[in-house]
């Protein structure tokens, strides 16, 4: 009986040690690191789907002015003067912001070939892109799209 008595006296004895009171340094530097890697992937994953959110945005805008400059041809037979008289003449309430740029002055306009029958009218705008530097996600620059 003394034998069992001796061996559950060094067991609790053991268990109340040092080793038992806490975590040790490395448990807390792996745990976290672990947060910190997770935290890094998140902020990743965040800021590529606001990324992606401001193409897409790029993208409608882009199409709903060029629809807009292809109605203003349809009506009047001329392409606009300026993206303003997109707005002036109501095919559009008023210029998008470029969401890269976050302004509405950086779109870019491409002027339309000149008429040949009356070469001293203005062109008009033919076209619009982004005026926004760098490429998105796909490797297209903004300018391309």
């Amino acid at each position: 009986m003394a034998s069992t008595q001796r061996s559950s006296m060094t067991s609790t004895t053991a268990r109340s040690g040092r080793g038992e009171r806490g975590f040790t340094l490395i448990e807390l530097l792996v745990v976290l690191s672990l947060i910190s890697i997770l935290a890094a992937m998140g902020m990743v994953q965040h800021r590529n789907s606001v990324l992606k959110a401001q193409e897409a945005t790029l993208r409608t805008d882009l199409f709903h002015m060029r629809d807009a400059i292809d109605q203003y041809f349809a009506d009047k037979g001329k392409y606009p003067e300026s993206l303003d008289a997109l707005v002036t003449d109501n095919y559009l309430r008023k210029i998008p912001a470029d969401p890269i740029t976050g302004k509405a002055d950086t779109w870019q306009t491409v002027p339309a070939e000149p008429d040949p029958s009356n070469p001293s009218a203005e062109p008009g705008v033919y076209n619009v892109k982004s005026g926004a530097s760098g490429t998105g996600l796909d490797g297209t620059a903004y300018a391309d799209y």
